[in-house]
């Protein structure tokens, strides 16, 4: 359990940690490729040796972008999974150009150097194994890439576009090969042959360790099952999961899994949904609304089903405390989390506002008033819709429901929308950012 210790007030937060330790990384990185491109020599003509400079630095491009969704625990504990995949996406659409940009630029410096047209030079470079397989490598960005947008996204099913999204596995496989036979990039010095293998192997080794190895150690050890389904309401669902030395997860209140039951449904069909309770080493707890087929379908799960979890993962714990006192702020099942930070005994004065649209949609609505009313603080629960003019996170409203709310730690989780509203709302109070922690439904 936390204690006070946890209520941080050093100079640094743990997120801030995190952000330095990721430009470090980037910024390190930078000079030794500019150093290796400044001592490989130049390429056989001057446009070549800018394709050169645009190629090295899109591997660099890859290598963050395989850190980034590695689910490495000391990264996801402090920046958390929402922000690493949202970064994650943008680095996406910066390796997209910078990889289209580096194709473009080679072509065009072989048909400088041949005297030949772009589309003769493309086809001839097309018989070569090392530019054949770059130029799959950036036909699948591309594809990616343009269904990635948002325009596409959202008419795609998520199984869909998560498929799609397997296909950059593909895309790094050939760009390593693509790179091993370019003998200019890869083996111009030992120094470079040693960087290169180096950052490959930690890169491919993060992503395999976080997103393979410690999942299947985990479930092994574990051997999570399916302990009880217990109906909250006509939509909405609790499923408690058991099972061995549970006491030794490294989980945290107010953290996720992504949620698989083989047996029910099909393996792509996962969730993140967070713990409603906080973990005391007996059992984990999801509380889920059907909006989806797994989470429809959670209700009619068997006592002593398997059960296989990917975590614990996010950024929404104690850990990120810096004042005594708490506004919690959730909007419909986005209360989860809170719920589960309310039972861990952490100090401080906790205020709660759960946004609803009608009281009969307040899930978990006596467990939250139990715990409060436990820890003598304040609970609001925020009815109206929006669009009849129910604007409770207006920086008005909010200062009026907690007025020390600048002194503060608040911690959000709902919609979108509800999400927008409050971030906008407490950065007109001038909220200090580093006392904002926001958690996002999705991950994709």
């Amino acid at each position: 359990m936390a204690t006070s210790s946890q209520v941080r007030r050093s100079s640094v937060p743990p997120v801030v940690q995190a952000r330095w330790a990721l430009w470090a990384f980037v910024i390190v990185n930078v000079v030794i490729v500019e150093v290796l491109f400044i001592t490989a020599g130049t390429g056989k003509n001057n446009i070549l040796t800018i394709a050169k400079f645009f190629g090295l630095h899109a591997a660099l491009v890859m290598m963050l972008q395989l850190l980034l969704v590695a689910r490495l625990p000391w990264l996801d504990r402090r920046i958390g999974m929402d922000r690493l995949t949202s970064w994650h996406r943008w680095v996406g659409f910066g390796l997209l150009w910078t990889v289209l940009t580096h194709a473009t630029i080679v072509v065009l410096g072989y048909a400088t150097l041949d005297n030949a047209s772009m589309g003769k030079t493309f086809l001839a470079l097309a018989g070569v194994p090392a530019s054949l397989l770059g130029m799959i490598a950036a036909a699948l960005i591309v594809v990616v890439g343009v269904f990635s947008m948002r325009y596409a996204r959202r008419r795609l099913k998520y199984e869909t576009w998560h498929g799609l999204h397997l296909l950059l596995y593909l895309v790094l496989g050939l760009a390593f090969v693509h790179q091993l036979l370019e003998t200019t990039t890869f083996k111009s010095s030992v120094f470079a042959m040693v960087y290169w293998w180096a950052l490959w192997i930690f890169a491919f080794g993060s992503l395999i360790v976080g997103r393979i190895v410690v999942p299947l150690r985990r479930n092994a050890y574990h051997q999570f099952r399916v302990q009880a389904v217990v109906p909250e309401a006509h939509n909405v669902t609790s499923v408690y999961v058991t099972g061995r030395h549970l006491d030794q997860l490294p989980a945290q209140a107010g953290q996720f899994f992504i949620w698989r039951f083989p047996g029910h449904n099909h393996w792509w069909l996962a969730n993140p949904f967070s713990m409603s309770a906080a973990p005391n080493g007996r059992t984990l707890r999801l509380t889920a609304k059907a909006v989806g087929t797994t989470s429809a379908g959670l209700r009619n799960l068997q006592v002593g089903a398997r059960a296989f979890l990917e975590g614990p993962y996010g950024a929404f714990t104690s850990m990120h405390r810096t004042r005594h006192g708490v506004v919690l702020i959730a909007g419909g099942v986005g209360v989860t989390p809170v719920r589960s930070l309310l039972e861990e005994h952490t100090p401080g004065d906790f205020v709660v506002l759960y946004r609803v649209r009608d009281p009969k949609d307040a899930v978990l609505l006596n467990e939250l008033q139990q715990l409060v009313a436990a820890r003598r603080g304040r609970l609001h629960v925020l009815t109206g819709r929006t669009d009849q003019g129910a604007r409770p996170f207006e920086p008005d409203q909010l200062r009026y429901l907690v007025p020390d709310i600048t002194e503060r730690d608040i911690y959000v989780c709902g919609p979108p929308a509800m999400t927008a509203a409050v971030l906008s709302g407490l950065r007109s109070l001038r909220v200090p950012s580093r006392q904002v922690h926001a958690e996002k439904f999705s991950l994709a």
